[in-house]
C-alpha cells in the first residue's frame, strides 16, 4: 500500500516527523509542499494513503499549507491523514481547519485521523528556544508518540476530530490576523556586520523569500514566517524585534544540508 506523505518545514520538527513516520509506514514517499507551489494547477496523489505532516502557526495552519491543501484531489485515495508538530497546544484547531479546506476542495473529501505531536518551539520572535536537556526530552517523546501514528496509520485507523472550544476561539481570533500579514512579516528582519555573506539564508528558505544583494540577504515579501533564516544562520546576524539572545533552534537530527535539499526540491 503506497503512501505520499507531504510536508512543510522551516527548522526540521515537521521533516523529522515525516522521516519518521515515513519509514516506520514503509513503502512511502516524501514530497516537500513548497515545491509544489509554482505550479497552481489540482494536485492529484498516486497513492494509496496521503499524509500531511506540518506545524501549528497561531493554532491554525501555515498559509502555503491553506493553498496547497485546497488544491489537493484526493477522489483516488483511500485513506488520507494528517500530523501537526507544534510547541504548545491548539493542534486541534488546525486539524478541524484542514478537514474543512479538504471538504471543500476538488473532492471534497475530509481527513480519516488527525493527530498532533510536541516538539521544541522554534517562534524566536516570540520565546527563547528550550534548552538541550528538554529538547532531547521532547524529541524522546515525540518518537513514541511516532510509533502510535503510524501502527494507527498502517491499520486504517478512523476517528473523529477532537474539538476544544477554547482552541477553536484562539484560532478564530489569532489566525486570521497572522494570515492576512504573514507575506509581510519579513519586513521586521534585520542583518548586522556579522553576515558573511555565506548564502545560508538564500538555501534553507523554502519559498525562495531571500537574495543577496551587495553580500546581505534582502527579503523579497512572500515570507512563511518558518523563521529558517534566522534560527539557522551561522553566525547569528539574522534578527527581529527581541531575538538578539535568544537561542536557535534546529532539530537535532536534520542537519543544515538536508534543510537545503528540502528547500530546494
Amino acid at each position: 500500500m503506497k503512501t505520499l506523505i507531504y510536508y512543510f518545514t522551516g527548522t526540521g520538527n515537521s521533516l523529522a516527523v515525516a522521516k519518521g513516520l515515513c519509514s516506520r509506514i514503509g513503502d512511502c514517499e516524501l514530497i516537500p509542499i513548497a515545491s509544489l507551489i509554482k505550479d497552481p494547477g489540482p494536485i492529484v496523489p498516486d497513492a494509496d494513503r496521503v499524509g500531511i505532516v506540518c506545524p501549528l502557526y497561531f493554532f491554525g495552519l501555515p498559509a502555503i499549507v491553506v493553498g496547497f491543501s485546497s488544491r489537493l484531489d484526493l477522489s483516488s485515495t483511500d485513506y488520507v491523514f494528517s500530523v501537526v508538530t507544534m510547541g504548545g497546544s491548539g493542534g486541534q484547531a488546525a486539524l478541524r481547519q484542514l478537514d474543512g479546506i479538504l471538504k471543500e476542495a476538488p473532492a471534497r473529501r475530509g481527513l480519516d485521523s488527525g493527530f498532533s505531536i510536541r516538539m521544541p518551539g522554534n517562534y524566536i520572535l516570540m520565546y527563547d528556544s528550550l534548552g538541550q536537556e528538554q529538547i532531547g526530552r521532547t524529541i524522546r517523546a515525540a518518537d513514541r508518540r511516532m510509533e502510535e501514528i503510524a501502527d494507527r496509520v498502517k491499520q486504517g485507523f478512523q476517528e473523529k476530530l477532537a474539538w476544544s472550544p477554547i482552541a477553536a476561539l484562539i484560532h478564530h481570533l489569532m489566525n486570521p490576523r497572522f494570515i492576512h500579514g504573514v507575506h509581510e512579516a519579513d519586513r521586521k528582519f534585520t542583518v548586522d556586520d556579522r553576515c558573511t555573506s555565506c548564502n545560508t539564508c538564500v538555501e534553507v528558505c523554502p519559498v525562495e523569500n531571500i537574495r543577496l544583494e551587495n553580500g546581505r540577504p534582502v527579503w523579497l515579501h512572500r515570507c512563511e514566517q518558518c523563521m529558517a533564516c534566522i534560527q539557522l544562520c551561522p553566525t547569528n546576524a539574522i534578527q527581529a524585534k527581541k531575538t538578539e539572545g535568544r537561542r536557535r533552534y534546529r532539530h537535532p537530527e536534520i542537519g543544515i544540508g538536508m534543510l537545503k535539499e528540502h528547500a530546494r526540491r
